[in-house]
């Protein structure tokens, strides 16, 4: 637990963005369903904060997972970050242009990963523009070449078996960021041939309910009426594929609980698996 906040404001990325050890990571990403592949790579192709390297958390992923985006070991991470120019001693500072979408999961997979200097751009590019920050459309000149040293926190990812004897036994809150409909089984996944419905005895927490229309983290009070009940313990966050639940670690973060865990498969992987329960709303 700590009292730090997670986040950093565009004011201050403003006039803290030429220091030596700060580096900056877009890492707008968007679903298949919204958008085409490559979606967040041409969007910061158009336009980017000065300086900033961009993370696709499609390629900085496991290549042997046949599940989206999942996280890879700590041997491919600390390479991939090296070539754009991170390392220890950096503090790093994630953006996206999606509101938190994916620059919340960047967050975390670097804490999974032991950094602990990383922070969220509130409101991401729209913050920064909002600040009349400077926009570019050139790839930085990426400097630097320290080493990354990992030191992975196993504790802050689940596995599925892992959430299957949990969700037995309910001895830690899952909390699960989709949206309602999708949650209680009334509306179709976004996923061809993906059902519906949630981890049996998890929660919903929409991550739309933790980001006001700014695009900005909501309030501590307006995040403590949401999380309330989980600001003090542990939790795992779910989702569709392991992106929008990093929301919820942050939010909680945020008030104070830094030890949120993220299911990485999620209902991708719960739902794929005949084996695993369904919980639907009754009728």
């Amino acid at each position: 637990m700590s009292s730090q906040s997670p986040l950093v404001s565009a004011s201050w990325l403003k006039a803290n963005i030429n220091a030596p050890d700060l580096r900056i990571l877009d890492a707008s990403w968007f679903p298949s369903w919204v958008a085409g592949p490559g979606a967040g790579r041409e969007a910061y192709e158009r336009g980017h904060i000065p300086g900033a390297v961009y993370f696709d958390i499609d390629d900085i992923a496991d290549p042997d997972s046949d599940l989206p985006h999942m996280l890879p070991d700590s041997v491919k991470f600390s390479s991939r970050v090296r070539k754009l120019g991170v390392g220890d001693g950096n503090r790093i500072v994630v953006y996206d242009a999606n509101d938190f979408f994916a620059s919340a999961r960047v967050w975390w997979m670097f804490r999974v990963m032991g950094h602990k200097e990383v922070y969220v751009l509130d409101g991401g590019l729209r913050a920064w523009q909002a600040e009349d920050g400077e926009i570019e459309d050139l790839a930085p000149t990426i400097t630097g070449g320290r080493h990354f040293t990992p030191r992975v926190r196993s504790d802050l990812v689940h596995s599925m078996a892992q959430v299957r004897q949990i969700a037995e036994t309910g001895e830690i809150p899952i909390l699960d960021a989709r949206p309602g409909g999708r949650f209680k089984g009334t509306e179709s996944e976004p996923r061809a041939g993906l059902p519906s419905g949630h981890i049996p005895g998890s929660d919903n927490v929409p991550c739309g309910e933790l980001v006001g229309a700014d695009g900005k983290l909501r309030p501590r009070e307006e995040l403590e009426k949401v999380l309330g009940d989980f600001t003090s313990r542990p939790a795992i966050a779910s989702c569709g594929s392991g992106v929008s639940a990093a929301v919820i670690a942050l939010a909680l973060a945020e008030l104070g609980n830094w030890d949120v865990s993220v299911y990485d498969g999620s209902w991708t992987e719960w739902a794929s698996n005949e084996a695993n329960p369904i919980e639907t709303a009754k009728a």
